[in-house]
């Protein structure tokens, strides 16, 4: 996983999406919805309000098929040059090959809604 964030960090989207299975879902944070296929996710990871966005794993937790990972972002914008940090949570779900089927995001507010969904229903 982290190869993962360091592809995406330099921008080597391609590299983040070959372990993309055909029906990846994103859900973006902050109620911004869903995209769905590795087509439009690839096309979305492009920069444009952002010159750079470097995203840092800090911390993994694994049960089953997912991965709850608390990232820290680091994004400069493209017209202002000015620099901000996000921290956020990420809840990443594989399927049987390894293949990443969904990522969640939350913002850092929103821990505990991701971490509800990182263990499932009770």
């Amino acid at each position: 996983m982290r190869s993962q964030y360091e592809a995406y960090s330099r921008c080597d989207f391609d590299a983040v999406m070959e372990r993309a299975h055909p029906d990846m879902v994103v859900v973006r944070a902050g109620g911004q919805g869903e995209i769905r296929g590795p087509e439009r996710i690839r096309a979305w990871m492009e920069p444009d309000a952002f010159a750079s966005q470097v995203l840092e794993p800090l911390e993994f937790q694994v049960a089953a098929e997912k991965v709850l990972v608390r990232v820290r972002g680091t994004l400069r914008g493209a017209g202002s040059g000015i620099q901000m940090v996000v921290p956020s949570w990420a809840v990443w779900t594989f399927d049987d090959q390894d293949r990443v089927m969904r990522i969640e995001t939350y913002l850092e507010h929103e821990e505990d809604e991701a971490r509800r969904s990182f263990r499932g229903p009770t």
